[in-house]
């Protein structure tokens, strides 16, 4: 399977190896992943169950919370299962992470205008306008990553190994096999995510620019907190969202000199984390979501007695 003597594969088969330095303990690795994804499924699910369920949820924050909560559960998914094909996995993880970018940018907006022009938020976020950004983040997605995808297939037919050192089936992490020129695919690449993650990082980050200004404006300390407490649960996603898939992206590229290891768990961390992470912050920050949750643990509780 390892390329010697300057051999070139023309595979019809490639294999990952999960963590490469780790194989010993990649079985108790395992385990803290799958509970991070478990709880990512149960956690967003309750949420999507509470919004749906909720008729004061039906507005446009929670309803982007259940976009973000939909989008976790296919990213957290998809990534875990070793049968699905190598280039759908890729493409769905990919298309998930941009629809996952374009979400927090939608939340982004939505507090900008919550905050900054509250009398025609009900009107400016109305349905028709929550329909249109939901299929534009999706088509955004779909559109950016499918000419990766393409390239791969139709461009790439000889490689120097057919084994791939990660857990899943990451873009670059395949194209760095390739016995080919891959400057197309790089420059392709890297066109894809500045032109997702790096515009929508630059209008949440102008957005809440745009909104803390006139909330430090603020003659009452009460109207600030107020204010900075609906936007704290969203940034602290936007936060630990951006920050691990950056880091992952340029060491990716970059960070020749860091343990193969370290790299992977960090790129298994930032796709899991994220998800795993979303529904507990949300939860804690979200009264209505938290009321709805503490309804239902006393309901379970009160029920078999009352039977």
């Amino acid at each position: 399977m390892l390329t010697f003597n300057g051999s070139v594969f023309m595979p019809s088969v490639l294999t990952l190896i999960g963590i490469p330095g780790l194989e010993s303990v990649q079985c108790w690795i395992g385990i803290p992943f799958c509970v991070m994804d478990l709880t990512a499924l149960s956690g967003n699910s309750l949420i999507l169950v509470i919004v749906k369920h909720e008729n004061c949820l039906h507005r446009p924050m929670y309803i982007f919370l259940a976009m973000l909560g939909a989008t976790d559960i296919a990213l957290s998914t998809c990534i875990l299962p070793k049968m699905l094909a190598c280039l759908l996995q890729m493409g769905l993880i990919h298309s998930f992470q941009a629809i996952e970018s374009g979400v927090l940018l939608a939340m982004a907006l939505d507090r900008y205008v919550a905050i900054c022009n509250p009398l025609r938020h009900a009107s400016i976020f109305s349905r028709q306008l929550l329909t249109h950004m939901g299929v534009g983040v999706t088509l955004r997605a779909a559109i950016l990553t499918a000419p990766c995808l393409v390239l791969i297939k139709r461009r790439l037919k000889h490689y120097r190994t057919t084994v791939i050192s990660h857990s899943y089936w990451e873009h670059t992490a395949l194209v760095k096999l390739a016995a080919e020129d891959i400057r197309i695919h790089k420059i392709i690449g890297l066109f894809v995510a500045f032109t997702i993650l790096g515009l929508d990082i630059i209008v949440i980050t102008v957005s809440y620019i745009s909104i803390f200004i006139p909330v430090f404006r603020l003659p009452q300390k009460e109207a600030r907190c107020k204010a900075f407490n609906t936007c704290i649960a969203h940034i602290c996603v936007f936060l630990q969202f951006y920050l691990l898939t950056f880091f992952s992206f340029f060491t990716h590229r970059f960070g020749s000199h860091i343990p193969p290891c370290v790299h992977i768990l960090l790129s298994n961390l930032y796709l899991l984390v994220p998800p795993f992470l979303n529904p507990v912050v949300y939860g804690v920050k979200t009264k209505h979501i938290r009321d709805h949750c503490s309804n239902c643990v006393l309901f379970t509780r009160i029920t078999p007695e009352t039977s």
